[in-house]
């Protein structure tokens, strides 16, 4: 369903009628989901609430981009846009603040490797592994019921620090350091990017006790579990989407590790499009969904290094808010975000809540939309007149169960800087655990005039 500016002005419509008026051509539960014909790429390492492909291709087909454009995704995550953009022969730019997620959106817009190589060379790099295991009494392949008397690598108390307790079980964690430490002789090698990202990718879903639902979590610990084989499994799956492309040719993307509050990397007046989805304000913080590979693999090694990533990134939680963050000032004079930080204010004392966190919940909604005008405002310079822009995001009702309607205000605040709101479309809808309520996720459509 398109809702006019004019529609929003008057108060929402409740998501039933929404979808009485429009039935989505996926259901509901199916919106969010990676069809099997999308697979290649986007599977090589994925955020599990990652936007999908099939949101991808609709707006380039709505806002009718071409291999002449350029299209940019400023949040752009483990690169959804980016690689839809690549497929389609455009060219594509993204920046990402975590260090994990935009090593993984590089590494899944490069396709110059051979597929054949990557296969053969994972095979040397998994026989050396597996000889060093075997000379410890370890057999990947058979699980271990006691592993007490065997000596295995561990992590020092800092780093452990970083990842939530239990997320991996001592021995799949000895395997996975001995692997890495075996890759890690070949880092000046082409394929040593490709196989890290496998890694990166078995590690999460097939190796760790990690469960998303949707927020990360640990569950049903797993005492062994074959490493090797579900690496070289992940490899195979990247070699044989290599193989597709081979001899093909396609546009070069640029990812840069950087703030999407500033746009100073990139050329003024060069951008036609952006599809894009920032996060939400929902105090989930981000950098834990990619906590475990991003500290196992080498991305973050000290709490100073994860309080540096978390500042570049828009405040969406409490969790990533420091002393000197003034985003705020940007939405001073924006009535319905100063009034929903008062009600949060409210509603805390009156529930009682004083915890540090719970204090700063009124200052992240209006750190967040601060952030988001921040952005929009700086995004101005690089965008060419008539440029189009999809924005995907949520309502939330995280912070003490206060209704925070992001499309709406992200609309207003686009209009106060220049752009034109052109449509806010419902993508789906959603269950909110804490209040039951059906929440929505929509595409704020904006035009840039220039």
């Amino acid at each position: 369903m398109i809702v006019a500016p004019d529609q929003l002005k008057m108060g929402f419509i409740e998501s039933e009628e929404i979808q009485e008026t429009k039935k989505p051509e996926l259901s509901n539960g199916r919106a969010n989901k990676l069809d099997p014909q999308d697979r290649s790429f986007h599977a090589w390492y994925r955020f599990v609430l990652s936007f999908p492909p099939h949101l991808v291709q609709d707006y380039i087909q709505k806002f009718g981009l071409n291999q002449k454009s350029v299209i940019l995704d400023p949040f752009c995550g483990t690169g959804t846009t980016l690689v839809e953009a690549k497929l389609a022969g455009m060219r594509a730019i993204g920046l990402e603040g975590n260090p994990f997620p935009h090593f993984a959106s590089s590494v899944k817009t490069n396709w110059d490797l051979d597929g054949d190589k990557l296969s053969k060379q994972g095979q040397q790099v998994s026989e050396k592994a597996l000889a060093i295991l075997k000379s410890q009494g370890i057999d990947d392949n058979f699980s271990f019921n006691d592993s007490k008397n065997l000596e295995l690598k561990t992590l020092t108390p800092e780093i452990e620090k970083l990842i939530l307790t239990n997320s991996i079980s001592p021995l799949p964690l000895h395997k996975t350091l001995v692997l890495f430490e075996c890759l890690k002789q070949f880092e000046g090698e082409p394929f040593y990017r490709h196989a890290l990202l496998a890694l990166g990718n078995a590690l999460v879903f097939k190796i760790s006790n990690l469960h998303f639902g949707p927020e990360v979590g640990v569950k049903n610990p797993k005492v062994d579990v074959p490493v090797i084989s579900n690496w070289l499994f992940e490899i195979k799956k990247i070699a044989n989407d290599l193989r597709q492309v081979e001899g093909k040719s396609y546009p070069n993307t640029k990812v840069h590790l950087a703030d999407a509050r500033s746009f100073d990397i990139i050329e003024p007046n060069s951008v036609d499009a952006v599809i894009t989805s920032p996060p939400y304000p929902n105090e989930k913080d981000y950098t834990r969904t990619t906590r475990l590979e991003s500290v196992l693999l080498g991305f973050i090694n000290s709490k100073e290094e994860l309080r540096e990533l978390k500042k570049r990134l828009v405040r969406s939680n409490t969790r990533g808010i420091y002393k000197g963050d003034d985003d705020d000032q940007w939405v001073s004079a924006f009535p319905e975000i100063q009034r929903i930080a008062k009600e949060i204010e409210k509603r805390r004392i009156e529930l009682g809540k004083d915890s540090g966190f719970e204090k700063l919940y009124a200052r992240a909604a209006k750190l967040y939309f601060g952030g988001m005008a921040k952005h929009l405002a700086d995004l101005r310079r690089v965008l060419r007149p008539g440029a189009q822009l999809a924005y995907v995001v949520g309502d939330q009702a995280s912070y003490l169960r206060v209704m925070i309607r992001t499309g709406q205000i992200l609309g207003d605040i686009a209009k106060s800087l220049g752009y034109e709101v052109v449509n806010i479309d419902l993508f789906r809808t959603r269950l909110a655990t804490a209040t039951k309520e059906q929440l929505r996720e929509e595409v704020v459509i904006l035009k840039w005039r220039g």
